[in-house]
């Protein structure tokens, strides 16, 4: 997993990878968002709510955590081991919104998160045990799982929203 040098670093990496992750929506059109093409795990508008998803969730830990409150993780009701419901419930909560708002909100969430990580301590993002939700027994710091949920899928995704987008296209030509 790749590390950064401080928290600037991870903040640039965060939004360079976000940007050119966003980017990859802009030729999507608001018919296809939910368009399933089998060799792609996700259409358009799941991609774009399992990023809302996790970006989210991870703000919202930090928030119950601060303010006293034992933040059950993954999220209450999931468990780690079976993600595949928590999955469809980011489907649910965000697939309702077009892709433009999902784009947007996912916008805010990551401005959000930017603005939350400069306030940290280079402790509190690089030392592990910092944060009870982020303890497990792998005792990652909190940057991995801020890397894990925004650079590392941002990243990933890119690629899968490019293969749907050829394959749509494909698809589209033939049945013309």
């Amino acid at each position: 997993m790749r590390t950064y040098v401080n928290k600037q670093e991870l903040i640039a990496e965060i939004k360079k990878r976000y940007d050119m992750y966003d980017g990859e929506f802009e030729q999507i059109p608001e018919t296809l968002k939910n368009e399933r093409i089998e060799e792609v795990d996700k259409t358009p508008s799941e991609n774009l709510s399992y990023q809302l998803g996790w970006v989210n969730l991870i703000l919202q830990w930090e928030k119950e955590e601060q303010a006293g409150k034992t933040v059950e993780t993954p999220a209450p009701g999931y468990k780690w081991n079976k993600l595949g419901g928590l999955y469809q419930s980011f489907y649910e909560e965000y697939g309702k919104y077009s892709i433009a708002e999902q784009r947007e909100m996912l916008r805010e969430a990551v401005d959000e998160m930017c603005t939350w990580l400069a306030t940290l301590s280079e402790q509190e993002l690089f030392e592990p045990a910092q944060r009870d939700y982020a303890t497990t027994k792998a005792m990652w710091p909190l940057y991995k799982w801020v890397h894990i949920n925004t650079v590392a899928p941002f990243t990933n995704f890119r690629t899968k929203i490019r293969k749907w987008k050829k394959l749509s296209k494909s698809n589209e030509s033939k049945n013309e």
